[in-house]
């Protein structure tokens, strides 16, 4: 659908100039320059020639076919020539031009206006307000960046000067570049994931690098990233972090939900590598390009000094990475080679044992590599300079032993990684590491991501069968009384459902729950709890959302005067905190065991659509905010990953000799709220907060359904 698009085999540059500053004539510059191999077609009314190339006074007038339009003009003059372009069958448009929605409502009319212009003349356009794209393939460059190397990475970026800056990165390493680069821009038109669905199909493609700073369609692109990451790696850098989003007064799952928690767990879910510091998204992806995913999890660090060894496994511990302990044999054939004062377990020291000949490297890489228990190796220390550091004679060993290195990557398929402080000085040896796609840095926090990078990589693919496709089903498991109950509230100009009503419907489906009795009177009241046994009191009105706020909760109530003062006391209590309420009683519920309080609940995300949150509950969620935010749907063993993602998970195993609580509980009514949202679209949020969880079952205590307005 995009190839036209992405691989156009001819060019009309809308907007042409002879003025050197401009975009139009620095383009047609830059498609000579590199030698684009299709055909290039100025167009501006005012010019004969530009650069010796035919200049057209309108697309019209363009005897051959054209591909792509690169569009340079003001953003009000974009309606008028999509129309012209769709009259001559271009597939496809370039659009630089900003003054969009970016710049407010006349500026949102006037990108509706183009986007209703590309679509009713069929052409599918990158922008607006974008750097432009680059195919280094075809080295149709659009972009005017001189000498962006080509390699095996496409680049999606929202920001002009990010992509310079990976570009240039790539360029000064001159180890790994680009297949495609595209400044996505407002994404008007093409979308994040239809570039992932292209990118996935490029044969030339080994990753997808992105920067991203606005998304329009979420969930498709967690549905298209499914799909690609099981083929090859997404690194992404999502910037906004900091904001949490808007808030929603009528959950605590809504004022939980910030947009890191929920993008960063999705992403990760769909398999995306996501990077939190700019300075690691080209090393990582130039990694991933060019080494095998670890797939145990496990690193082997081999060092020539205590100090770097010591530093790189805390910080793979801190990306809970195992270093595991090197088999008997593997420490027997280590201590054949190094000194008596190295240290063979993991990690290993070699003490001064390639002082004299840096060749050990490789021995040393040999043994350790066929380990069962290693994934992969990275080298840490001097290696590559000892030639500059100590004498020059030594380089030749450091170069046998880097020749070596390539081999054993491609023989073993394990990843090796080196760290060394001569990264940038002029060594043959890092050459031809980075020759062989040995990643090489001189920053051990870097090396140490990009391990992390590759076990999650791994990891992910290790598992790729659990995980979710994002997709509803929409198989109809709604109840004929559950649908009810929504009609009902809709009919009264509800938004919100009782929780009595919150309850029912959860109960249909499944869940554990003493829903309880509505009162109207304190008679019946007593009535219902000598049945019951100790109980709780809660107001029953759709205008107290917050039951606690009004003092509408009375707990552990049993004699008669107790239930007769607490109903007396709970409806006072409402009508001062809200004399308008609408006060339909007094729900009468057994009184909940001890045990732990946990939160579920839903809402729907502007970005992803519904998603689950999962965590402790009561009050503690306030303080703790131990929770975890999941796209739905989820499947059984999504949950119980789910849970292990919360601090307070190992609560649920006992501690200091306390029982267990019932997880397989736990696990079905978390599904059971994903079935919840699949089968009743009004649903809008959803909190059970408390549910208390016990050694067998649980029970949802109180319950708040929102519906969609």
């Amino acid at each position: 659908m995009l190839d036209k698009v992405l691989n156009a085999k001819s060019v009309a540059i809308i907007g042409a100039s002879k003025n050197k500053t401009k975009r139009g004539y620095q383009a047609i510059k830059t498609l000579l320059a590199d030698g684009f191999e299709g055909e290039i077609y100025p167009v501006n009314p005012k010019e004969d020639k530009i650069l010796g190339l035919t200049c057209y006074r309108d697309i019209m007038d363009i005897e051959g076919d054209v591909d792509l339009a690169l569009i340079t003009t003001p953003a009000r003059t974009i309606p008028d020539i999509l129309k012209r372009c769709g009259q001559k069958k271009v597939a496809g448009a370039v659009i630089i031009a900003g003054g969009f929605r970016e710049l407010g409502d006349k500026g949102k009319e006037l990108e509706q206006a183009v986007v209703k212009a590309a679509q009713k003349n069929g052409i599918r356009f990158i922008g607006p307000n974008t750097s432009g794209m680059i195919n280094l393939k075809t080295n149709m460059n659009l972009v005017g960046i001189q000498n962006a190397p080509l390699g095996n990475i496409a680049l999606l970026c929202q920001s002009g000067n990010m992509a310079l800056t990976l570009i240039t990165e790539a360029t000064i390493r001159k180890h790994e570049g680009f297949t495609y680069y595209v400044g996505v821009g407002n994404e008007s038109d093409i979308k994040f994931h239809e570039y992932l669905e292209f990118f996935r199909n490029d044969p030339d493609t080994k990753v997808i690098l992105m920067y991203v700073e606005g998304m329009s369609e979420g969930r498709k692109f967690l549905q298209e990233a499914y799909k690609t990451s099981i083929k090859k790696p997404i690194v992404l850098l999502k910037s906004g972090r900091s904001a949490t989003g808007k808030r929603s007064a009528g959950s605590h799952t809504g004022s939980l939900a910030g947009v890191s928690e929920v993008a960063k767990a999705a992403y990760a879910r769909a398999g995306i590598i996501v990077i939190e510091n700019s300075d690691e998204l080209f090393p990582v992806a130039e990694t991933l390009s060019s080494q095998p995913p670890i797939k145990n999890n496990s690193i082997a660090i081999l060092a020539d000094g205590g100090g770097h060894a010591t530093i790189a496994a805390d910080l793979l511990s801190d990306y809970k990475i195992f270093m595991p302990q090197l088999s008997d044999k593997t420490q027997e054939q280590l201590r054949a080679i190094l000194p008596e004062a190295a240290s063979v377990v993991n990690p290993v020291d070699v003490a001064g044992g390639t002082d004299a000949d840096p060749s050990l490297f490789a021995d040393c890489v040999k043994i350790i590599i066929k380990d069962p228990n290693v994934g992969g190796i990275l080298v840490v220390g001097l290696f590559g300079g000892y030639g500059i550091r100590f004498d020059k004679s030594l380089a030749i060993g450091e170069e046998a032993a880097a020749h070596r290195f390539g081999a054993m990557v491609k023989k073993r398929k394990k990843p090796i990684l080196v760290h060394s402080l001569y990264s940038s000085h002029e060594s043959r040896a890092l050459d031809l590491l980075r020759h062989y796609d040995i990643p090489v840095h001189d920053s051990l926090d870097i090396s140490c991501k990009c391990v992390a990078s590759l076990c999650q990589y791994g990891n992910y693919l290790k598992s790729y069968h659990a995980k979710t496709n994002f997709v509803f089903n929409w198989k109809n498991r709604a109840k004929e009384k559950g649908n009810l109950i929504i009609e009902t509230a809709r009919q009264e100009g509800r938004h919100v459902l009782l929780e009595h009503e919150a309850k029912q419907l959860i109960k249909l489906h499944g869940g554990q729950t003493d829903v309880g009795q509505v009162a109207k009177t304190e008679n019946e009241a007593w009535e219902i709890a000598k049945k019951t046994g100790n109980c709780v009191l809660k107001i029953v009105s759709p205008d107290i959302l917050h039951k606690s706020d009004s003092r509408g909760v009375k707990l552990n109530l049993g004699s008669e005067k107790e239930i007769r003062n607490g109903f007396q006391q709970i409806i006072k209590n409402s009508l001062a905190y809200n004399p308008q309420a609408d006060i339909r009683g007094v729900l009468v519920a057994p009184m909940a065991q001890k045990g732990l309080e946990i939160i579920i609940g839903t809402k729907t995300d502007e970005l992803f659509g519904p998603v689950i949150m999962y965590g402790l509950g009561g009050i503690m969620v306030e303080i703790m905010k131990d929770v975890t935010f999941w796209v739905l749907p989820v499947s059984p063993a999504a949950c119980r990953k789910m849970i292990e993602d919360t601090r307070s998970s190992v609560l649920l195993d006992g501690v200091r000799g306390q029982s267990g609580y019932d997880k397989k509980s736990l696990r079905k009514l978390i599904s059971i709220c994903s079935e919840l949202i699949e089968s009743y679209p009004d649903i809008e949020e959803m909190d059970l907060n408390p549910v208390i969880l016990y050694e067998q079952g649980l029970d949802v205590v109180d319950a708040r359904i929102i519906l969609k307005k």
